[in-house]
Formats: C-alpha cells, structure tokens, sequence
C-alpha cells in the first residue's frame, strides 16, 4: 500500500498516478516483501529543511529525504517500510535547470526515495554503483529516460 501525501498548495501540479507507479514498480524491482507499504510526502521547501536540520543537521532544504523503518502491522502483516518526503520546489528547480518535466523529476526522486528505503545507499562507490544502476533500470521501465540524480555522494 502506498499512502501519498500531498500539501495542498502542490496538489494541482502532482499526478498522484505517475507518483504511486514509480513507488509500485520500484518495489516489484527489488523487493520480494509480503505486502510492503510506505509513505510519500510532497511538500514545500520549509518542511523539508526543517527535517534535514533536525535529523541530518543540514539547514537547508534539500530534493528527497527517506526514514527506514521496519515495522509491521499486526492487523495486516504489511511491512511499513518508512516515509519518503520529496521538495516540489527543488524538484521543480532541478527539472528546469537539467530540462525535463517535473513529473520525470519526481518519479525519479520517488524512485531515489524507496531504493533508501528498500536498503540502498551511495556514500559508498560501490553501493552507488549498484543503486544507480537499479535506479536506471526503474527509471526505463517508467519511460523516464536521460535523467540521473546528482549527488555529492
């Protein structure tokens, strides 16, 4: 199950639809999980910032952020995987500046969001190598071609 959250002010400009099969085939790619669920957040640059600053200690806000959890809920053995929050603002910024349309930009940022969740990582080269990789493949299930994530990690 995929819970997503939209900030009011953002709702006209997101297609909940693109946003829930990024999440769904992320999780066919690389998860073999009973019933897995998550939650994705579409904000503003506020909010975002003030998670970054207050678990990350970063005061800036930033495109995508991901809390792993591993719970599961007794009434319906789904496995909550954790939140994914992603920044319209930044995905937006960040979509006109590499010239594709916010929508590739957010599908990618989902993308991005659920690997963390499902265990990936890139601080490492290798574990960058590998979720890229995996990112990529995503990505041209999608049809969202040309476009990578940049990080400093």
């Amino acid at each position: 199950m995929i819970n997503l959250e939209i900030d009011p002010q953002f709702e006209t400009k997101v297609e909940s639809i693109l946003i829930e099969g990024a999440a769904q085939i992320t999780l066919r790619h690389q998860s073999n999980l009973p019933n897995p669920a998550l939650t994705i957040v579409i904000t503003g640059d506020q909010q975002i910032q003030e998670l970054n600053q207050q678990y990350r200690d970063v005061d800036t806000p930033t495109d995508v952020l991901s809390f792993q959890t591993e719970f599961i809920d007794p009434e319906n053995q789904a496995h909550y995987l954790g939140d994914v929050i992603i920044s319209f603002p930044r995905a937006a910024e960040q979509a006109q500046k590499r010239g594709h349309p916010v929508e590739d930009e957010l599908q990618l940022l989902v993308v991005h969001g659920v690997l963390h969740l499902l265990g990936h990582d890139h601080v490492e080269q290798e574990e960058k190598a590998r979720m890229w990789k995996a990112q990529d493949e995503i990505l041209r299930q999608l049809g969202v071609v040309d476009i990578k994530i940049e990080s400093e990690g």
